[in-house]
């Protein structure tokens, strides 16, 4: 792949046959998908010379789709692109996908019908050895796997495209959200999320799971890793992740932001302006939940936050998918849950492994601070915040500093997890300070119950 790629997808196609109905109609889809892509008529600056900037975007896109219709052949840019994207794909591997559309395959590879016209037309005007360079691109893309649009989805513009984008974003591998520098232990949950999704089976019926507990538990890390595996891959035709949302809902105007961001998301603002919360909610209910859709909702700590995003699970459509995070169930039982899912805490491995890489940027301790590390992660108590943070904080310190750490740490009461992790709080940003209350009740807990049976 060339090393500096600005687009996703590169498309090629002939203007004549389609650039305002099928190409439109991909482009769109492309967008839908958040894919970037290079289309002549959308990124080309006015005044520049066609030809050397095509070249060059070519070289600068992941993907290279090639729309072979009636009249690509009769182009000379679209078969001079075509030699530059096999190019492409010899010397740096980029992907190329070739669509026939309203036309065999078959008449491509061999270059007949209105083809073989084209290539007659053309021997008479150009050089003989580029037009030998146009039929070999021609057949050497011709012959790599593709679509045809004759022979799949009954001939659905529709459905063909949407199974071509996806497979563009399959073989891109793209995520949507970072996740974590560092995702230890995240697949196991992933998976029993999934379990409580219940993906994978024929059930059609709309699905809503939340995620529940403390702060720095990993709840939005998993809920973004769902996130990122299943919002392409599952025939949704909208998704969001909406994040902060009790946060943002407490902001002046935060409602109407947070109903702003679910319509952009859903690709159904329009360029709208929501007027008032109330506004908002009406045209979520008209607009958003005629459509199969992921939304997440992330940290929702109110019922008044449902009520403004109009979430409601009889307005959605069939195969829905809803994930809330919540430190409160009662905040979201409104929804009808489906399934409450607690993650558990990192095991003493996973725990080890977590807190290595923000102390030693490797999975494991270095020498002399194999002991020390044990004792942090004794402490931590499998929170992943907590491992991060104290990873992050003795990073770079020596044994003994860690030692001088440490026995602050230990002086300090153990329901006074704040205090503990004092240390380096001032060095965290507002929302990693926003969860040291919930971490600090969760010691609280466990500090009550060790106190309990001790009486």
């Amino acid at each position: 792949m060339a090393a500096s790629c600005i687009y996703d997808v590169f498309l090629s196609f002939s203007g004549v046959d389609t650039r305002k109905n099928f190409t439109a109609h991909l482009l769109a889809a492309l967008e839908r998908h958040d894919l970037y892509t290079f289309r002549d008529d959308t990124k080309l600056t006015r005044g520049e010379e066609i030809g050397p900037e095509l070249l060059k975007a070519i070289e600068q896109s992941k993907v290279s789709i090639i729309i072979f219709s009636k009249s690509y052949a009769s182009s000379r840019w679209c078969l001079d692109e075509l030699v530059k994207i096999m190019n492409c794909k010899r010397r740096f591997g980029q992907i190329v996908i070739p669509i026939f559309y309203d036309i065999q395959p078959s008449d491509v590879r061999s270059q007949r019908g209105c083809y073989e016209e084209a290539f007659a037309s053309h021997e008479k005007r150009f050089d003989m050895k580029m037009v030998k360079n146009w039929r070999s691109a021609l057949k050497e893309a011709a012959n790599l796997s593709g679509y045809d649009l004759q022979n799949m989805a009954n001939g659905c513009e529709s459905t063909f495209i949407e199974t071509a984008v996806r497979e563009v974003a399959d073989k891109l591998n793209l995520t949507c959200l970072s996740v974590a520098d560092y995702p230890v232990g995240i697949k196991p949950r992933v998976k029993k999320l999934s379990e409580f999704l219940k993906l994978g089976s024929n059930s059609d019926n709309v699905r809503i799971v939340a995620i529940w507990g403390i702060g720095g538990s990993g709840k939005t890390t998993i809920a973004k890793a769902m996130y990122n595996r299943i919002h392409r891959i599952h025939e949704f035709e909208s998704s969001s992740f909406l994040a902060n949302v009790g946060p943002t809902s407490m902001q002046p105007n935060g409602f109407v932001e947070l109903q702003e961001k679910l319509l952009c998301d859903l690709r159904l603002d329009g360029n709208q302006r929501i007027r008032s919360q109330d506004y908002g909610i009406e045209v979520i209910k008209r607009r958003a939940w005629c459509r199969k859709v992921l939304l997440v909702l992330d940290d929702v700590d109110n019922i008044r936050q449902l009520r403004a995003l109009a979430i409601n699970r009889d307005l959605l459509r069939s195969g829905s998918i809803i994930i809330v995070t919540t430190r409160n169930l009662s905040s979201v039982s409104s929804l009808q849950v489906d399934e409450v899912y607690k993650p558990k805490e990192l095991n003493r491995e996973e725990s080890l492994q977590l807190f290595s890489w923000h102390a030693f940027r490797r999975d494991q301790p270095v020498e002399d601070y194999e002991i020390l590390s044990e004792e942090v992660v004794s402490y931590a108590k499998g929170l992943p915040l907590v491992l991060e943070i104290l990873g992050s904080f003795l990073s770079d310190k020596t044994v003994p500093e860690w030692r001088s750490e440490l026995k602050k740490l230990k002086k300090i009461p153990n329901n006074d997890v704040q205090g503990k992790l004092r240390l380096s709080f001032d060095s965290l940003d507002n929302e990693q300070r926003g969860l040291f209350l919930d971490i600090a009740c969760f010691f609280l807990l466990e500090w009550t119950k060790t106190c309990q049976s001790k009486h």
